[in-house]
């Protein structure tokens, strides 16, 4: 008999991605879970259609958002997926497998394909990409302040699954650019934040040993166009970062005149009635 599976999946306003991801996770899924973060275009009624669980909560960080949902898994497993990925069928084959018996890992590694614009991205450090993601509810705790962090296992028990998720990472430039914008200020707030100081030497140098990183010692000109554009976003995204960090340290805040217009007329008036 297998042990019991909870698929996670957390969200917000996935309406093209959700249903395919939830019917790749019904493959395995003894229950499907969605933590919804506030969805408004639609997502949370295709969800319910299929018959999923939803929790509702508002999104601080991505560890902060997971750290909440975990424990409200009704199974001992959990395999958590984000909206863009999907469970392939070997993928799925190899999780049922594993869970016929008992696991001798209290946490697995998942591999990742990735995808860009649609396109199999086969370089750029993209290939290596992984994520621990399948785990035992009462053993997992994300930690660190990062949008990125990963969850830890707290026996440090982890092993590695052979097969790989599907992700599809950014559709457009405006998916990108959204994500972008997220990533890149919670970083320099919490570079500030930590006292980190700015650096103009890092901020002209880390975007061109980014660039550098991923198209040549990562061969991400092996994949065209695609690793061109993924290369030299790295670059930007290393820069502004530096540039946010640097913003928060020295930036002079835009004035506003109606601001201080509105204050001299209430300094005239009171100058008025004291008279």
């Amino acid at each position: 008999m297998s042990l019991p599976l909870t698929v996670l999946i957390p969200c917000k306003d996935e309406r093209l991605n959700i249903r395919p991801c939830i019917e790749s996770a019904m493959t395995i899924a003894d229950e499907v879970l969605v933590a919804d973060s506030g969805s408004t275009d639609g997502t949370l009624e295709i969800v319910r259609s299929l018959g999923c669980r939803v929790i509702e909560r508002e999104y601080r960080t991505s560890g902060d958002f997971k750290n909440w949902a975990i424990p409200q898994a009704s199974h001992e497993w959990v395999l958590l997926i984000d909206a863009d990925e999907r469970v392939p069928e070997k993928l799925a084959g190899e999780i049922k497998q594993l869970l016929r018996t008992e696991p001798k890992h209290d946490g697995y590694w998942i591999y990742r394909d990735n995808h860009f614009m649609g396109h199999r991205v086969y370089h750029c450090g993209w290939n290596h990409d992984k994520v621990l993601r399948l785990f035992r509810r009462d053993q997992a705790q994300y930690e660190g302040p990062s949008d990125h962090g990963e969850v830890q296992i707290a026996s440090g028990n982890v092993g590695f699954l052979k097969e790989h998720f599907l992700h599809y990472t950014y559709w457009d430039y405006d998916q990108l650019f959204r994500k972008f914008h997220r990533y890149t200020t919670l970083q320099a707030r919490q570079w500030h934040d930590q006292g980190k100081p700015a650096s103009s030497v890092r901020m002209f140098v880390n975007p061109f040993y980014r660039f550098f990183k991923s198209y040549v010692l990562q061969l991400g000109f092996l994949d065209g166009r695609i690793g061109l554009q993924i290369s030299l976003m790295a670059g930007f995204y290393s820069f502004t970062k530096q540039a946010r960090l640097w913003a928060l340290h020295h930036a002079q805040q835009q004035p506003d005149p109606e601001a201080a217009l509105a204050a001299t007329r209430d300094a005239d008036a009171d100058v008025r009635r004291a008279a």
